[in-house]
């Protein structure tokens, strides 16, 4: 009777918890059974691992295994677990050291000849396995992802031997070092440039406030716009991620892609969905929960162009995360909690045809038919939208000039940062993100600026969620400015961003 423990981990949400893999070899008929809530990519392993080891010339005993991954009350899913388990029967039986297991967590999934393919998830994996001090052993195919965590100590295998050869002493596998720069200003030069963009000062400007204080932004305007252009440009003027930002980032979209892309290390997401996507799609799921286009937005953009062409079931999915900032996803068996920090950029046209309010006068939409258009969009989600802008057409001298006259998007967003830092050093937060309590602190109003804004409720008959929000984008405007405290200019312009609470 022979026993082997090995550390793996498993996949909860964005949480990767430690799972013990203990292997133990018995006397008795010869079987192969795997315990501890597996799925049916776990239970179909031990045919995977039968033929690794065989094929890679080691003997499996005519005895009784039992393989246990604890804790038992844990969903186990995917062929993560091949590797533990392989590597748990040469040590159960002595064909491999046993001395050094406990040093290191291990995840692989391993094909009929031995060689390592690569699982999704490992960078969630690799953060909590240098959390527990110990070495994280996994493909070649997921190292250069897997290094992006600091202070992780990282080793590339592409086959169960090299690893056994490792453990042996006989070729020992060396730590895979990060050979990416992290250089901040390559992640994002990917993205269109602002100053391609005719017009729009209007535009431009609140989407400058919005990029500075993280706030949600509306753009109704006929097509043809800009619309899209400009949504398209706004990634270019966020502030730099910063490393946690980065890693979350990066963590959330390995557990959906099966790898992070290094290229994309510190730029942040753009997800621009089609109309037609679910409400799952957006906010994630499944039987074994992954995240959806909000959770993969994580610190960056999430596009939603025709807005009122998404069904109206699906759009309120974006309530509770647009307030709470995260999505908890239950199902019969689990449940899983994502992070949901993102900013929403929405484009949505005046009325069905969209030539509302155009110079054109094409438009022939009745009332009933705007009304029942724009009421596809519900009065709570509009409510929770911090900016809502209007986008005329172009005139048609601004959009022939040849000679470019707009800002670069380096300049914007040099700006952004700046205030960016402002609202960092002053609050730790961005200024959407204030809470109630923090409003009344850092959003105190002179008494001019009390005045206008309780004309502008009394008027336009504010709800006190548009109220809050007026005053978070009155303060962003007020950092961008470099004021210490709000004015009455600051309220007048973020009141003017209220579109629809104007009509």
């Amino acid at each position: 009777m022979s026993l082997a423990v090995l550390y793996s981990r498993a996949l909860s949400g964005i949480q990767a918890p430690l799972v013990t893999v203990e292997t133990h070899i018995a006397n008795g008929l010869p079987s192969f059974t795997i315990v501890g809530l597996p799925d049916t990519e776990v239970k179909e392993s031990k045919d995977r691992v039968r033929a690794a080891l065989q094929n890679a010339q080691f003997k499996i005993p005519a005895q009784r295994i039992t393989i246990n991954l604890a804790p038992a009350d844990l969903p186990k899913e995917s062929g993560r677990f091949d590797l533990p388990i392989a590597l748990g029967i040469l040590a159960a039986t002595g064909q491999i050291p046993k001395d050094k297991l406990d040093q290191y967590e291990w995840a692989g999934e391993l094909a009929l000849t031995g060689e390592l393919r690569p699982i999704h998830g490992a960078l969630a994996m690799t953060y909590h396995a240098s959390q527990s001090g110990r070495s994280f052993v996994l493909p070649q195919q997921n190292a250069a992802e897997a290094a992006l965590v600091k202070n992780a100590t990282i080793y590339a295998a592409r086959s169960l031997l090299q690893i056994c050869a490792h453990l042996s002493g006989r070729e020992p596998l060396q730590i895979y070092k990060n050979q990416i720069e992290n250089n901040i200003e390559t992640g994002d030069s990917a993205y269109p440039d602002f100053d391609e963009i005719k017009g729009q000062t209007h535009a431009k400007r609140a989407l400058e406030i919005a990029a500075s204080g993280g706030h949600s932004l509306l753009m109704i305007g006929p097509p043809g716009t800009g619309k899209s252009m400009l949504a398209a440009r706004f990634p270019s003027i966020l502030p730099p991620m910063t490393e946690a930002e980065a890693l979350e980032s990066a963590a959330i979209q390995s557990l959906s892609y099966g790898s992070f892309n290094t290229n994309n290390w510190k730029r942040r997401p753009f997800r621009s969905p089609h109309h037609t996507a679910s409400g799952v799609a957006l906010v994630g799921g499944g039987s074994h929960p992954r995240p959806g286009e909000i959770s993969l937005a994580m610190h960056g953009v999430l596009f939603l162009d025709e807005l009122a062409e998404f069904d109206r079931k699906v759009l309120e999915v974006l309530r509770e995360p647009l307030e709470s900032g995260k999505i908890t996803i239950s199902r019969a068996a689990r449940q899983a909690e994502f992070p949901a920090q993102f900013q929403l950029i929405a484009a949505i046209n005046p009325c069905p045809c969209g030539y509302l309010g155009h110079p054109s006068g094409k438009c022939h939409c009745t009332p009933d038919q705007v009304a029942r258009y724009r009421g596809r969009i519900s009065g709570p989600l509009l409510d929770r939208i911090d900016m809502q802008i209007e986008v005329p057409a172009v005139p048609q001298e601004e959009l022939m000039r040849q000679r470019i006259t707009g800002e670069k998007s380096s300049v914007i967003r040099a700006r952004v940062t700046e205030s960016h830092q402002r609202q960092l050093d002053r609050q730790g937060k961005t200024n959407s993100r204030l809470s109630v309590k923090e409003i009344d602190q850092y959003c105190a109003l002179d008494t001019a600026s009390e005045n206008l804004l309780k004309q502008a409720i009394s008027r336009l008959d504010l709800s006190a969620r548009a109220y809050h929000r007026i005053l978070k984008v009155a303060r962003t405007i007020a950092d961008l400015s470099g004021a210490k405290k709000i004015n009455n200019q600051h309220i007048a312009e973020a009141i003017q961003y209220r579109r629809l609470d104007r009509q």
